[in-house]
């Protein structure tokens, strides 16, 4: 193989530009030409791809974000959109194709893998729902901008005496709102996964009033419905006095943490150490420590699960 393309789709998430970094530079020590695809699947179609460099990747391991942009494109979805692509890929005579983001990046991955062009998936996403790999790039770094904030937050309700609603992303996965929850000592974490009764979120902030307890932090995974409403009906229930804060985009951006830069380079370089050895279809990710590699399509029939006894744990801790 001697000319490998890498992009990235979907969410940007901080340690896309890591990745890249190790891609570019790891295949460019293996004597392999690499090329950036710009707006990911989208760029693909419409060949917004160029030859990088050593110094393409300068700089940039600290940014949060990615170099090479990104787009969702629901005309990729189709035979006629991946058929683009795949014309594209001839032209720049382009062997084999790393893609960064989420199930929908490798979706798009199989799809191209299927019809003759080696992809490796890595697993860039705030959300950390991506099975086979116990952490994403991103989601340490979205994990610590949600705790900065919930700290922040626990300041104002010290000083006042009330219910806070903290709305925090992760799409259908619980993941960070459960971390955050725990790491912050929230009284009720609501997430997908485990659906609460919402009596027993009201029973919890009584006991906490009636023992003298000011102030109350409840953290809502975005899966589970709107912050507002909750906030709302909270109010209607108990009569405390409440106040909703969505984090929303703010969870996306930022420098990247010294884990998720770590996270990426070793799995933006096991990406091209993978299509060396010939495989494809495959996503890279870390166990135990331990990097690995799925099969694609077993990765997106496997539901998402969240770690059972940091969930028990976190509401063992909140009584």
């Amino acid at each position: 193989m001697k000319k490998i393309g890498v992009l990235t789709s979907g969410g940007d998430a901080p340690g896309m530009n890591a990745a890249i970094r190790a891609v570019v530079r790891k295949a460019i020590y293996h004597d392999i030409e690499v090329y950036g695809i710009k707006y990911g699947f989208q760029g693909l179609m419409e060949g917004n791809i160029e030859k990088m460099e050593i110094g393409s990747v300068g700089d940039i391991i600290h940014r949060g974000g990615t170099v090479l942009y990104s787009a969702r494109s629901e005309e990729f979805k189709t035979d006629d959109g991946q058929q683009k692509g795949i014309e594209q890929l001839k032209k720049f005579g382009i062997e084999g194709l790393i893609v960064i983001g989420g199930d929908g990046s490798f979706r798009g991955a199989q799809k191209l893998t299927e019809k003759g062009y080696p992809c490796i998936g890595v697993p860039g996403t705030i959300d950390n729902d991506i099975t086979g790999t116990d952490f994403t790039i991103g989601f340490d770094t979205a994990l610590n901008t949600v705790i900065e904030a919930i700290d922040k937050i626990r300041d104002t309700a010290t000083s006042h005496g009330r219910a806070y609603i903290i709305e925090v992303m992760g799409r259908d996965a619980g993941d960070l709102a459960l971390w955050a929850g725990l790491a912050d000592g929230a009284e009720s974490i609501l997430i997908p996964e485990k659906p609460t009764e919402f009596n027993d979120i009201v029973q919890r902030l009584k006991r906490g009033h009636e023992r003298g307890k000011k102030h109350s932090i409840i953290v809502v995974a975005e899966g589970v419905g709107s912050g507002i409403d909750i906030g709302d009906k909270i109010k209607k229930e108990t009569d405390l006095e409440t106040r909703v804060t969505v984090l929303g985009y703010i969870q996306r951006g930022g420098s990247p943490t010294a884990s998720d830069r770590v996270l990426a380079s070793r799995l933006g370089a096991q990406a091209v150490d993978i299509l060396m050895a010939g495989k494809a279809g495959r996503m890279v990710g870390i166990q135990n420590n331990h990097l690995v590699d799925h099969d694609i399509l077993e990765i997106l029939n496997r539901e998402h699960t969240i770690n059972e006894k940091m969930y028990t744990l976190s509401q063992e801790l909140s009584i």
